[in-house]
């Protein structure tokens, strides 16, 4: 079992706020997991004396006494040009950069570590779309590709490298460790990946800005379903997202729901909007932006009729991005296709939602049970939360960490006002907590440290809860 085993929750190539190391103003905090040797159900006590006494501090002595100084000091200066760069696009206007020399590819599908050898392509940004970031600890600025807010298409053939960028883009909103190639990938912080979703949970979401009129007289104002299609888990993963406050959307078509994304002339003269519930995100995305506010990045390769909407159009080329925003916008005017928009003058509204007391219910038999297993899955009660597709979870102990946070949003829900506030009011309230007490306010072990934990961003705690099997909520 973990006898003699020695452990520290170890980070992987995103820096996240942990509990595996505390420090104040006072003193050095390094939580360690030590397996007592046994035999059966019996403590050796000679060896585990010297474990304790010998080994625990020669591994203190070694990795922490004597860390690398000048890699310490590399570690914060990066940390402050990473935090002047997101500071520069606030201040500008954009959505992400991408620093030249960035390398994007990762070694294999299994791994974030950077891809090296010569069929590596640094990336190079495109004259058109170039800044110049001034950054502290540096001699010069660091120059790369800004993406301005709008919407914004990477097209290009396959296997070019476009979903390699918009991958970069989705782990962007998190900080790189120097040597990650993405040290200066950064994106907004509020920038969600979306994609269709089928067969997850819905309750009580307002997809009307994209899917009404739907047989039955079924709702969509009020829209709930355990299993959801293509199309309706998107829009309620979009407008889920809206709701948590996410100014940017990050879409991939290779991931979402073909008749969501777009239909064309041909199939408008076929079938007559009267008849086809869905509109389309391309008659949608242009009034998101305007009246929301919220930007678009989206990967498209089989759909022009997003040119006649786009801000911006980045080409990738053999990894080489290319501006063509001005080709698309002459393609666009001397192909317009005969499609009419269906997006009507507006958006449509996002509506919050109040979580109702006992949605959180996690009795299993006569205990509670709630348990994160590796990246992706919770076991929450007799339901078990699947995370598999929420795509900006990049490590268990943010897992593990949600855990417990649906255990604390559930004694939210049940005290005094509870009810009444809604999801985004819960989940702010527990991370002003969390600012102010640490993530140790999770600990479920009645005053001692958890030291696997990892704060998630606010966005993925909602996805969790999201696809609870026993939320319930209502309109606000």
């Amino acid at each position: 079992g973990k006898s003699g085993l020695i452990a520290i929750d170890a980070p992987g190539q995103q820096v996240l706020p942990r509990t595996a190391v505390r420090i104040d103003r006072t003193r050095f905090e390094v939580r360690l997991s030590v397996g007592l040797p046994a035999a059966g159900r019996t403590i050796l006590g000679r060896e585990a004396e010297r474990l304790l006494t010998e080994t625990v501090p020669h591994i203190v002595r070694e990795g922490v006494l004597r860390a690398d100084r000048a890699r310490l000091r590399r570690h914060l200066e990066l940390a402050d040009q990473q935090a002047a760069i997101r500071a520069w696009l606030r201040e500008q206007g954009c959505v992400a950069f991408v620093a030249d020399g960035s390398v994007l590819p990762r070694e294999s599908g299994a791994s974030d570590r950077p891809m090296k050898g010569e069929s590596v392509v640094p990336f190079r940004s495109p004259a058109s779309l170039a800044a110049e970031i001034p950054v502290p600890h540096r001699g010069a600025p660091i120059r790369g590709m800004a993406i301005p807010k709008g919407v914004t298409l990477i097209v290009g053939g396959g296997y070019h490298g476009k979903s390699t960028l918009l991958h970069a883009l989705e782990r962007g909103v998190y900080n790189h460790v120097e040597g990650d190639g993405r040290e200066y990938v950064i994106t907004e912080e509020t920038a969600v990946k979306i994609r269709a979703e089928d067969g997850r949970r819905v309750e009580c979401v307002d997809i009307s800005p994209f899917i009404s009129n739907l047989p039955f007289g079924k709702r969509t104002d009020r829209f709930s379903t355990d299993d959801a299609s293509g199309s309706t888990s998107q829009a309620a993963n979009i407008m889920e997202a809206l709701e948590m406050g996410a100014q940017v959307l990050l879409i991939d078509e290779d991931t979402s729901a073909t008749n969501f994304m777009i239909r064309d002339a041909r199939m408008q003269r076929l079938v007559a909007k009267s008849k086809e519930p869905i509109t389309p995100f391309v008659d949608k995305v242009r009034q998101l932006y305007e009246q929301h506010g919220v930007s678009t990045v989206l990967v498209v390769g089989g759909s022009g009729d997003y040119f006649q909407v786009a801000d911006t159009v980045i080409m990738m080329d053999e990894y080489v991005p290319a501006d063509v925003t001005e080709q698309a916008r002459r393609i666009a005017a001397e192909f317009s296709g005969g499609r009419a928009a269906e997006g009507g003058d507006s958006f449509g509204s996002v509506t919050p939602r109040a979580i109702s007391p006992g949605s959180f219910d996690a009795t299993r038999g006569r205990r509670e049970k709630v348990d994160a297993k590796g990246l992706s899955t919770i076991l929450y009660g007799v339901h078990a939360i699947d995370l598999s597709q929420v795509e900006q979870l990049v490590d268990p102990s943010q897992t593990r960490a949600i855990a417990l946070m649906l255990q604390e949003l559930a004694k939210q829900t049940e005290s005094g006002s509870g009810g009444e506030l809604t999801l985004k009011e819960h989940i702010d309230r527990l991370y002003e907590r969390i600012a102010a007490h640490g993530l140790d306010v999770l600990s479920p072990y009645r005053g001692k440290h958890p030291g696997d934990l990892a704060l998630p961003r606010k966005l993925e705690l909602a996805a969790a809860v999201n696809r609870l099997r026993t939320l319930r909520a209502r309109a606000k």
